[in-house]
């Protein structure tokens, strides 16, 4: 009981969940009660294709703590028709969304050839500035292409590389590009000193947390469906690479995801 006494006084956003996967059909309610029961006071449910987005913001009608990021995933983007652009700009103009994303450039499993994810990308960097809205962007294998393409097409909007898995120099860069740096369960498993480095590195009013659900559960958990409430074991985590304490971390990503997507 004083542990979860304890969560209650924090108050968490979870910067990135996929809520509207089917892995969360069955309990969606009961997941949420533990996140809320765990601190965390609003979830930023992000969409991967159109039919996602759409039910990100159905979700958001139904629970008012849960606002919505639409998007087309790079291992998507082979969908990103004219057509579904379109679509996906019309649901970016729905008053539950705070972001356009996930949406970058997925080297590592490179499902969809590099220039067709360009393509993609770029489209939705120029959504994001045509409708005021920050990115959420996801970038494996390709940081160094991502940043390009934020200087030149994103010049100076906000955004966040969700899952951050870079360097301290791509923090510095990323920061100088307006970008925010989230943390996810890898953090909490992964003995790499390169990833605590930068995220020490990370400026206090740029950092947020997140857990990426239903994948990248934590230590302890792998294996299992990742949930919200998980965020809590992020936020230790990054409080022991930073120094700080929990209390601290979490006021400040807190605050951080706030200013980052407004409505949060």
């Amino acid at each position: 009981m004083a542990q979860i006494g304890v969560a209650r006084l924090l108050e968490l956003i979870d910067t990135h969940v996929h809520l509207a996967d089917v892995r969360f059909a069955a309990d969606l309610p009961e997941v949420l009660f533990r996140a809320r029961d765990a601190g965390v006071v609003q979830f930023v449910c992000v969409g991967y294709d159109i039919e996602s987005s759409a039910e990100a913001i159905k979700l958001s009608s139904t629970f008012p703590d849960i606002v919505a990021a639409v998007g087309i995933h790079p291992n998507r983007s082979g969908d990103a028709l004219p057509g579904t652009l379109r679509e996906l700009d019309l649901l970016s103009q729905s008053h539950a969304v705070v972001a356009i994303g996930e949406c970058g450039l997925d080297y590592y499993r490179n499902t969809e050839p590099p220039d067709v994810q360009t393509e993609a990308f770029i489209a939705q960097l120029r959504m994001a500035e045509t409708r005021g809205l920050p990115v959420i962007v996801h970038s494996r294998d390709a940081m160094e292409q991502t940043l390009d393409l934020i200087e030149k097409f994103n010049p100076g909007r906000r955004g966040v590389l969700h899952c951050f898995d870079g360097t301290v120099a791509d923090v510095s860069r990323a920061v100088s590009l307006g970008f925010w740096i989230s943390a996810a369960g890898q953090v909490t498993y992964r003995r790499d000193r390169t990833l605590a480095e930068a995220l020490a590195s990370v400026p206090a009013d740029r950092l947020v947390i997140e857990t990426d659900c239903p994948y990248l559960s934590p230590a302890g958990h792998r294996g299992e469906r990742n949930e919200p409430s998980r965020v809590r074991l992020v936020a230790d985590a990054v409080a022991a690479i930073r120094g700080c304490s929990v209390e601290e971390l979490a006021a400040q990503t807190t605050a951080n995801a706030r200013r980052l997507f407004g409505k949060a």
